[in-house]
C-alpha cells in the first residue's frame, strides 16, 4: 500500500511541477544597501501613493524602526496608518483586523517593515484588502482571484526570504494548524535589504532566522523541482550562511556581514519560491501551531534530524552542500561527504546556540502531529524521499528525547 500511495505522489507531483512552469512568476525590484529601506521609499512616492498602510508588529514601532520611513513619506504630504498588532505565526483575526482598519483608513499601498510574520500578514492584506474571498477560501495553490492592492517589504530579519516569494503561512487558532497560501497575486512590488535596519537584531533571533534561511536553501536543492538557476541561488545561500551566520551571531553591528545574510536569505527565497520546502517544514508547521515553538528555531532543530534520514538516496546532493561550504571532499565517498555536511550543520547549531532537541513536543502528541506534517508534505511538497508514518513518529521521539 505505502508504495502504491509513493507512485501516486510521484504522478501527482509531476502534474505539479508541469503546472508550475506555466504559472507566471514575477521577481520583486530589489535594492540593496545601507539605507535602501528609504530608496524603497522614493519609489513608493513616485508611485503617486496618497496613503500607505504600514504592517509590522509592537516592538519594532517602538524601537523606532518605522520612523525613517514615516519622516520620508511625511516630507512627501504622503498620507500612512501603522498597524502594529501583528504577533509571531499572525492569526486570521490579526489579517482581519488589519483589513478592516486598511478599508476604513483607504490605504492604497501597503507596506510590510519586520520579519516573516509581519511580511505574511502584510501579503493577505494586500491581496484581499477590497475582496469578498476570505483567508479559508484561498487557503491552498492558486485559489487568489483577482490582484490585490500594491505592496512593498521591509525585512528587518534575514530568515524567511518571503520579500521575494508568492506564500503566505497563517495560523487557524480555533483548529491549531498553520494555512499556506501559494499565488503569483501575493508578490511583492519591490524590497529593500537594509543591514541598517537589522544591526540591532537579538542573537538568537539571529541564529533562529538565519537557521530558517539555511532551510529554505537546503531543501530547494533536494527538491524535486530543483533546477540549474535554482540550484545556483541554493548553493550561494547556503555558503554565505555558513561564512557569515557566526559573524552576525557573535558581531551583530557588523554591517557587511548583515548584508552578505540579507542577500542569503533573499537567495534561498528565490530557490525555495520555484521549487518549494520539505519535510523540515511539514514538520516544523506542526510543532509550530501546536505549541507556539518559533518557526525558524523550531527549523533549526528539525533540519539535521531530517537529514539524516534524506542520506541514503540523496548524498551526492548533500556531498554537493559539502564541497559548496568549503569541506574538501575529494578523498571522500558522496556518502561521506554528505556525513560531514550534516555534522557541520551541528557544528553551526552548537556555534549559535541552537540545542539539539525540542523540550515542547508531548509524547501523547507524536502520533497526530505526525499525520499532519505527513497530511502537510504529500500532494504538495516534492520530496526527494517519502517518509512512513511510523518513521515520522520515530523522528518526533528523537527530537523530544533529552
Amino acid at each position: 500500500m505505502f508504495y502504491l500511495k509513493v507512485l501516486f505522489y510521484k504522478v501527482i507531483m509531476q502534474v505539479l511541477k508541469l503546472a508550475g512552469k506555466l504559472v507566471p512568476q514575477t521577481q520583486p525590484f530589489i535594492f540593496t544597501g545601507g539605507y535602501s529601506s528609504l530608496a524603497l521609499t522614493k519609489l513608493i512616492i513616485d508611485q503617486d501613493t496618497k496613503h500607505v498602510f504600514i504592517v509590522t508588529d509592537a516592538v519594532l514601532n517602538k524601537l523606532g524602526i518605522t520612523k525613517g520611513v514615516c519622516n520620508l513619506l511625511a516630507e512627501y504630504q504622503v498620507k500612512v496608518t501603522i498597524y502594529d498588532e501583528v504577533t509571531p505565526d499572525p492569526s486570521e483575526s490579526v489579517v482581519n483586523n488589519g483589513i478592516a482598519l486598511l478599508r476604513k483608513q483607504q490605504c492604497d499601498l501597503v507596506l510590510a517593515i519586520g520579519g516573516g510574520s509581519s511580511i505574511d500578514a502584510a501579503k493577505m492584506i494586500a491581496v484581499l484588502a477590497h475582496s469578498s474571498q476570505t483567508i479559508k477560501s484561498v487557503a491552498g495553490l492558486l485559489k487568489i482571484r483577482k490582484q490585490g492592492l500594491p505592496l512593498c517589504v521591509i525585512p528587518t530579519t534575514s530568515g524567511t526570504g518571503s520579500e521575494v516569494t508568492m506564500a503566505a503561512v497563517i495560523t487557524d487558532t480555533e483548529n491549531q494548524s498553520k494555512s499556506l497560501v501559494v499565488s503569483p497575486k501575493m508578490m511583492a512590488m519591490a524590497t529593500a535589504l537594509d543591514p541598517v535596519l537589522m544591526q540591532g537584531m537579538p542573537a538568537k533571533i539571529t541564529a533562529d532566522t538565519g537557521f530558517d534561511a539555511l532551510t529554505h536553501a537546503i531543501e530547494a536543492y533536494l527538491s524535486k523541482y530543483a533546477n540549474a538557476q535554482t540550484d545556483q541561488f541554493s548553493l550561494t545561500a547556503i555558503k554565505l550562511i555558513f561564512k557569515e551566520l557566526p559573524t552576525c551571531y557573535h558581531r551583530g553591528d557588523d554591517l557587511a556581514a548583515r548584508q552578505a545574510l540579507a542577500l542569503a536569505s533573499c537567495y534561498a527565497g528565490l530557490a525555495f519560491n520555484k521549487t518549494n520546502v520539505g519535510y523540515v517544514h511539514a514538520i516544523a508547521h506542526q510543532i509550530g501551531a501546536k505549541y507556539h515553538s518559533p518557526h525558524g528555531f523550531t527549523n533549526a532543530v528539525v533540519l539535521p534530524v531530517v537529514l539524516d534520514f534524506y542520506l541514503k538516496g540523496s548524498e551526492k546532493r548533500l556531498a554537493d552542500m559539502a564541497k559548496a561550504i568549503g569541506i574538501d571532499t575529494n578523498n571522500l565517498t558522496s556518502v561521506q561527504a554528505a556525513e560531514q555536511f550534516i555534522l557541520a550543520i551541528k557544528e553551526l547549531q552548537a556555534d549559535v546556540g541552537i540545542p539539539k532537541t525540542l523540550n515542547c513536543i508531548e509524547e501523547k502528541d507524536i502520533k497526530s502531529l505526525a499525520k499532519s506534517a505527513l497530511k502537510e508534505a504529500h500532494y504538495f511538497y516534492p520530496v526527494p524521499k517519502y517518509l512512513r508514518p511510523s518513521q515520522c513518529e520515530k523522528m518526533l521521539t528523537q527530537l523530544c528525547t533529552p
